[in-house]
């Protein structure tokens, strides 16, 4: 389905009042409206003392309209795309965010179209549905992802990785990535450390890709990189490329410490392809049960945090050598 037609912001002139200007209802319930694009929600009104009946009489008269079941537009003029998306939130809910694509244009992305405003609320909430907007419970909804102000909607760096994640194509998704960081709403560092949070997903690869070509090289880093890194951390050097064997034929891991019985897997972008899963799984199986310490390095980890992953590679080698002196 496509989107409400984007037509020019109503004027604050074009919210059709009824009643006494002086009245502070009026003058409350107007004010609310005009930051909203518009409209409010029926409860918003009661609230202020408009009543059933006046509310009625003014969608009767076509001074204002129902737009939905909860959202009431104050004007008998066009929407502007900003009022839709105050439709969309006002009618989720107070928790509501708007989400992926609708959120990033919502903060100033620009000339990528929007095909169905997505509002995100969190598991459990009640779903005040309607066929104007996509509203959806998500477990991936939480409060700090909310933007500082404006509209309820989720940061950019969270919104990119989502509408990624959401788009119709790799190529649609790769392409908002590449937009949200090229038009300045996000750094590929920003949008990057929160591509990690992400464990499952048929797109995660792609993602991370992408955002790789985005860092100018993530993709590249390898163990030359990570041995600069040991040195300077005061660590010691790995054995390179260190071969394998089980019983299903032999194999490469990147780094390994055979004395202390830890490897490190620098995990490229093959690493999570689908057909790789099974027997990236079955091989690191075979080193548990041989009883070595694996520590998983993915590339864009490595280049966004990699404290956390050195401060682990570290602890793993403490460990190793503190059970090669008790053997």
């Amino acid at each position: 389905m496509t989107s409400p037609r984007a037509d020019p912001p109503p004027s604050s002139a074009s919210l059709i009042r009824l009643g006494p200007l002086a009245a502070p209802r009026w003058d409350e319930v107007y004010a609310i409206a005009g930051r909203q694009g518009g409209v409010l929600l029926r409860q918003v009104l009661y609230l202020h003392g408009v009543t059933r009946a006046e509310v009625r009489g003014h969608v009767r008269a076509g001074r204002w309209r129902l737009l939905t079941d909860q959202v009431v537009v104050l004007h008998n003029g066009p929407m502007d795309r900003q009022a839709h998306f105050w439709a969309a939130v006002v009618q989720a809910g107070p928790r509501s965010q708007l989400d992926g694509a609708a959120s990033l244009v919502a903060s100033g992305l620009e000339r990528f179209a929007v095909d169905r405003i997505r509002v995100s609320v969190p598991r459990g909430a009640r779903v005040r549905r309607t066929s104007l907007y996509d509203i959806r419970q998500t477990r991936r909804w939480s409060a700090k992802d909310a933007a500082p102000s404006g509209i309820h909607r989720t940061r950019v760096p969270v919104a990119a990785v989502r509408a990624a994640l959401w788009a119709d194509s790799d190529r649609q998704a790769a392409l908002v990535l590449t937009m949200v960081v090229q038009q300045g709403l996000a750094t590929a560092s920003q949008v990057g450390v929160e591509a990690l949070r992400i464990r499952r997903d048929k797109r995660r690869t792609l993602i991370h890709l992408t955002i790789g070509d985005l860092l100018d090289g993530a993709r590249a880093l390898g163990e030359l990189d990570v041995a600069r890194e040991l040195r300077r951390r005061g660590l010691p050097l790995p054995a390179r490329q260190v071969l394998r064997k089980d019983k299903r034929g032999n194999y490469y891991l990147d780094l390994g410490w055979p004395e202390l019985g830890v490897v490190v897997e620098i995990d490229g972008i093959h690493h999570g392809w689908a057909e790789n899963a099974i027997g990236e799984a079955l091989r690191q199986n075979s080193l548990a049960i041989s009883g070595d310490i694996v520590v998983r390095l993915p590339l864009l980890g490595l280049r966004l945090q990699p404290d956390d992953f050195f401060d682990q590679i570290a602890e793993a080698l403490s460990a190793g050598r503190a059970r090669a002196s008790a053997a």
